[in-house]
């Protein structure tokens, strides 16, 4: 028997099949070069809600490495632009794999008060894909009543509550004042905002506070939005979710929340898309751009980046 005899013969490959594999690559660079230069960008999200503070600015999920820390700094430098009266961050500073903490020192470039809450990376709290699963099915023994909320069992072995005590210091070096389940009256443009901030719920770490009644405009601020409750607050602030990264923010996707804005029982939730990436070694988004959050303007954010989308949304 001779030797090409002997051997498996190897399907053919017609002209179609291989034209079809050359547009099919031809389709995934392309994806991902949208992707690369998408995640670069920004759009400008603006929430128009009556008795809010003017230039309240929100933005979410940093995750800051020296591949994107040019990107942020860019970010600071419009988020400045928009004049805020106080800046809010949502959490996930870091990746939670390494130590670079000098890199939030560009925080201390925002001219504004900034008051941010922990997300379950700075905690390095289910960060990798098991860990992630194993908290997404964790939500569901979690109690987030408001009157007996209770998210002990999504804490484990994961939390790192040192690596997360270093970062809060290093934040409040750079200005950034980090809140853990607790509140604050801020002054936002002459006008009194109570400010809660609710440390991280994967890591097991939310335990919020009592907040008393007030006539003042109250905002919770919290990283991941399936742990909040229903407080009596005017707006909640989320992000963690990056809007999905690479889904179409305006098709359903049943039992997840990607992004946007949600009323429940009488309270507004809204979502941020965040600004940075989760950790795969080159920063990508597709269908879900980088957005920085701003309430009441009293700038025209056309007039400020005539080539940016610019999405109003007015609260009920």
């Amino acid at each position: 028997m001779r030797l090409k005899d002997a051997l498996p013969k190897m399907p053919k490959i017609g002209t179609t099949h291989y034209l079809t594999f050359i547009v099919f690559l031809g389709i995934l660079n392309a994806s991902i070069g949208l992707a690369y230069v998408e995640a670069k960008t920004s759009e400008i999200t603006v929430l128009h809600i009556d008795g809010a503070p003017d230039n309240i600015v929100f933005i979410a999920d940093p995750h800051l490495k020296q591949g994107n820390i040019n990107y942020v700094n860019t970010i600071v430098n419009e988020i400045n632009a928009l004049d805020p009266s106080v800046v809010l961050i949502g959490g996930d500073f870091v990746y939670g794999d390494g130590e670079e903490f000098s890199l939030q020192k560009i925080w201390d470039g925002i001219d504004a008060p900034v008051y941010a809450v922990l997300g379950n990376h700075d905690y390095k709290s289910g960060i990798t894909s098991t860990s992630w699963v194993e908290k997404n099915l964790a939500v569901n023994n979690a109690s987030f009543d408001r009157d007996d909320y209770n998210v002990s069992s999504l804490r484990d072995e994961t939390t790192d509550v040192v690596y997360a005590g270093r970062l809060t210091d290093e934040l409040g070096m750079n200005g950034v004042r980090v809140l853990k389940n607790e509140y604050l009256v801020v002054d936002a443009d002459g006008q009194d905002l109570i400010l809660v901030g609710i440390d991280d719920g994967w890591a097991g770490m939310a335990d919020p506070p009592d907040v008393p009644k007030s006539s003042a405009f109250t905002l919770y601020l919290i990283h991941e939005p399936e742990c909040r409750a229903n407080w009596d607050a005017d707006l909640i602030l989320a992000g963690h979710t990056h809007g999905g990264q690479f889904l179409p923010q305006d098709i359903p996707m049943p039992g997840f929340e990607l992004s946007g804005l949600s009323l429940e029982n009488g309270v507004s939730t809204y979502i941020t898309r965040g600004i940075g990436t989760s950790n795969l070694g080159v920063e990508l988004r597709l269908f879900a751009t980088p957005e920085i959050v701003v309430i009441n303007p009293t700038c025209s954010p056309e007039e400020l980046f005539p080539d940016k989308k610019i999405t109003h949304i007015t609260l009920p």
